[in-house]
């Protein structure tokens, strides 16, 4: 008997197929997990339809009315814009508690050059925007070079830039009569235009286009890729190439340039230059973040969620509003939501691992 011979017959009847992985038997939970560790801002959409039907079915018809549906994103219009700062800053694995103040800065700086110092509003607008992308280009170099931890540094500029912002107005308002008769173009963000029955202010279309450029940057450039790997494992991006150090110092000065850009929506907004206003911002972006689906680890999200995040909030406001109920019921319902949504972030993020 040759030995071919004996290969068959010591096989006969043995099992000799090639080992396959059974894929197709995983359970709905790993399915979904899958499912939303791709799609991240999958979980803030689902919510924020689920949140418009049910105010729509309690409230009635007055609710699905253009009217409110539009009033939501001028509410949330300054959120929005903050958030999409804080965004970029979390998905490196940071965190800006300097947001708010930023954005209050740069609205004082635009108002007092002005109306102070007598330059065409125009400049005043390009040092307020030049202001609040230094005050991020600092708040990057501290984190980037230094190697300062971006809460403490955040934390600290927070305070730094609150004070200048009282020392340097006075504690002074420029109020909305003075603006609108001498430098209308500060108020443009608060202009609305008529789009099929429904009344958006720029600041609010604004707020939506400037989600829609970063969420295309973010995931079709070369820029948005290293946001992403930074935030994720910044020693192995380094490994492969990507300048951590620049791409930290670029994304703090990208969020400060955008926060300004919100101080200038902010007096379209309320029509004033005022130095006691917006001061939740910051806490109001990290929520709409968080709820956003964006994770507080870094590496992984949508700034498309954060949009969602922040119409969620809007929506609950508006919907709690017109039924009557205490405000205090809209944060008990947002805590919940924070704590659930950063709770399904780590649950999803164990597909990763």
């Amino acid at each position: 008997m040759t030995s071919s011979d004996n290969f068959e017959a010591a096989t006969k009847g043995a099992d000799t197929r090639v080992a396959e992985f059974d894929t197709d038997k995983k359970g709905f939970g790993s399915r979904l997990q899958h499912l939303l560790h791709q799609v991240p801002s999958l979980v803030p959409l689902t919510v924020l339809v689920a949140s418009i039907i049910i105010f729509g079915l309690l409230i009635g018809q007055r609710f699905f009315s253009p009217f409110a549906l539009t009033l939501i994103l001028q509410q949330v219009q300054i959120v929005g814009i903050v958030g999409a700062a804080q965004a970029l800053v979390i998905l490196t694995a940071g965190i800006d508690l300097s947001v708010g103040a930023i954005m209050v800065l740069s609205s004082v700086v635009m108002g007092q050059f002005a109306f102070r110092y007598g330059l065409p509003p125009e400049i005043a607008i390009v040092c307020g925007l030049a202001v609040g992308t230094c005050i991020g280009f600092i708040n990057g170099w501290l984190v980037a070079h230094v190697k300062l931890p971006p809460f403490i540094v955040t934390l600290g500029m927070w305070q730094i830039v609150l004070a200048t912002n009282f020392l340097y107005s006075a504690n002074e308002t420029i109020r909305s009569q003075t603006i609108a008769a001498e430098a209308p173009i500060l108020q443009v963000f608060g202009t609305s235009i008529e789009i099929g029955g429904a009344r958006l202010t720029i600041g609010a279309i604004f707020m939506v286009l400037l989600t829609l450029v970063l969420a295309y940057v973010l995931r079709h450039t070369a820029w948005g890729r290293h946001v992403y790997a930074v935030g994720d494992d910044p020693e192995a991006a380094e490994l492969s190439g990507v300048n951590v150090k620049r791409t930290l110092i670029s994304v703090y000065m990208l969020a400060g340039l955008i926060c300004a850009f919100a101080g200038w929506a902010l007096i379209g907004r309320i029509g004033s230059v005022s130095p006691t206003s917006g001061q939740l911002a910051n806490i109001d972006s990290i929520t709409a973040v968080v709820i956003g689906g964006i994770s507080l680890f870094g590496g992984r999200g949508s700034i498309l969620g954060m949009l969602f995040g922040a119409i969620i909030v809007g929506v609950f406001t508006l919907g709690l509003r017109l039924l009557g109920a205490d405000a205090q019921w809209t944060y008990l319902l947002i805590g919940l939501l924070i704590i659930a949504a950063v709770a399904v972030d780590q649950w999803i993020r164990k597909v990763a691992a």
